[in-house]
């Protein structure tokens, strides 16, 4: 370990010591003499960050650049930085909780969609190997508003709670938040809920969040959260042992999705009994202690939420 922030410097020790791996914390605080500017500035960052890459290709070293964020959890500095270096892992902590999650952001080579999860203890950050056992923690009551889905993320399923809170408008217009969901596509989604459905929420306030602190790229999560939205609007529980996953189209189609035989064999691992999945994503064969509805249509769900 070497307390310097002169790039010049540590690229010497590097040379001289042959390192297999190199921690850089922080690349914001580190300075090269040629650059005639201070230590975080665009072109000090930029120029380090070059100078350490073109080391690493040089001297066969492993590199690792530990960088700050923006308020926004974006990288801070120079655009240029995150083109110069082959992986961008984003290490995220939601606020008050214990665990951590590391998501990569640019692979050259590896895939990006990967989700480690980590919990915060006495002794460090420890690996945690069942993700889904943490996010999925629902309490003993039925309660409207709340559903379990299956989320794809790299190579494995994640098992997690949705939930959705409808109030009547307290204001001009009807707020639409999404946490963890793509703000955009819920609005979209109530828009087709209104369209095929029959169901308006023109004068309601509509609130969903990932529980965990977990973002949902995928679209596989659009049916759930619509499910959980109306759950709490009809003011009706859904029962704890669904699974519901699927892609919502516009025309209100249900859509499959990827590695949808997986999702449900997760699912029934963890104890659920009733699922309802996209018609293009049903098993061949019954699944066993599982009643599985395969849906082509919103309004096909509906029908089967309603004889639950």
């Amino acid at each position: 370990m070497a307390s310097l922030t002169a790039v010049e410097r540590v690229g010497n020790l590097i040379e001289a010591e042959s390192p297999k791996v190199v921690v850089v914390d922080s690349i914001q605080v580190m300075q090269l003499e040629r650059v005639d500017s201070t230590a975080g500035s665009v072109s000090q960052v930029r120029e380090s960050a070059a100078f350490f890459t073109r080391l690493a290709k040089q001297t066969n070293t492993v590199v690792i650049l530990v960088g700050h964020v923006t308020k926004e959890g974006s990288l801070a500095g120079p655009k240029v930085l995150e083109h110069m270096i082959d992986c961008f892992l984003m290490l995220d902590a939601p606020a008050g909780s214990r665990y951590r999650t590391l998501r990569s952001h640019k692979n050259r080579f590896g895939a990006v969609n990967e989700l480690g999860v980590f919990a915060m203890t006495d002794g460090g950050m420890k690996e945690v190997s069942n993700p889904s056992a943490i996010f999925l923690q629902r309490g003993d009551l039925d309660v409207p508003g709340s559903v379990a889905t299956v989320t794809w993320e790299g190579t494995r399923p994640l098992l997690i709670e949705l939930q959705a809170l409808v109030d009547q408008m307290q204001g001009g217009y009807p707020k639409r938040v999404a946490v963890g969901l793509d703000q955009q596509r819920l609005a979209m989604h109530l828009a087709v809920l209104h369209r095929h459905c029959g169901i308006t929420l023109a004068d309601q306030d509509v609130f969903a969040n990932v529980v965990g602190g977990v973002r949902i790229t995928e679209t596989g999560a659009d049916l759930a959260s619509l499910l959980a939205v109306l759950s709490s609007y009809r003011n009706r529980a859904l029962p704890k042992d669904l699974i519901v996953f699927g892609e919502l189209g516009l025309t209100g189609e249900v859509r499959p999705v990827a590695n949808g035989q997986e999702r449900i064999m997760e699912a029934r691992k963890y104890g659920f009994k009733t699922a309802i999945v996209p018609f293009a994503n049903s098993p061949r064969e019954n699944v066993r202690d599982m009643t599985v509805h395969g849906v082509k249509s919103l309004s096909s769900a509906l029908d089967v939420i309603s004889g639950l």
